[in-house]
């Protein structure tokens, strides 16, 4: 499975259920890599989205411990087993976690591949992703050009799960 993320320079991810910017290159590099692909959310990141609507042009699922809760065109599960025996039917390389922090983190032991965007910048912050340059099992394995969005300066990394 893949993840993909946008974090600052201390691996924060969001402040009070937001993201922590908002970079329209980042979006378009998001919408590319997860387009006609599966996502894995959670039920606090669906509701930042617009409209609280799943991403069109995708199948979502959605993590949620609430046994009622339901939402129009996505899958809704309740466990990780549940989760995983819904995600038996797809290319482990089509899923993409997508977030929050709790659903990253359960799902960071099950992934290969994480596209990180790393913004060079310390934002206030109340989520945060694991710091995957102090894991020994992951290594970067693609590095962009840095990239600027007027003062901001970022990079899109791959990183990847030693074999």
């Amino acid at each position: 499975m893949n993840l993909i993320v946008a974090v600052d320079s201390n691996w924060a991810i969001g402040n009070k259920n937001q993201l922590l910017v908002r970079i329209p290159a980042d979006h378009k590099y998001f919408r590319e890599i997860t387009t006609g692909k599966v996502v894995v959310l959670g039920r606090k990141t669906l509701e930042t989205f617009p409209q609280g609507m799943p991403l069109k042009n995708r199948t979502n699922i959605i993590l949620s411990t609430n046994p009622d809760y339901h939402v129009k065109d996505a899958i809704v599960v309740h466990s990780l087993e549940e989760l995983f025996e819904e995600l038996k039917q797809y290319d482990t390389k089509d899923v993409y976690i997508i977030g929050g922090s709790s659903v990253y983190r359960e799902l960071l032991p099950y992934c290969d591949v994480a596209h990180v965007t790393k913004i060079d910048r310390a934002y206030e912050a109340d989520s945060y992703f694991p710091n995957l340059d102090q894991m020994e099992e992951w290594q970067i394995t693609a590095d962009s050009e840095e990239q600027t969005y007027f003062d901001l300066e970022y990079r899109f990394l791959k990183y990847e799960k030693k074999k």
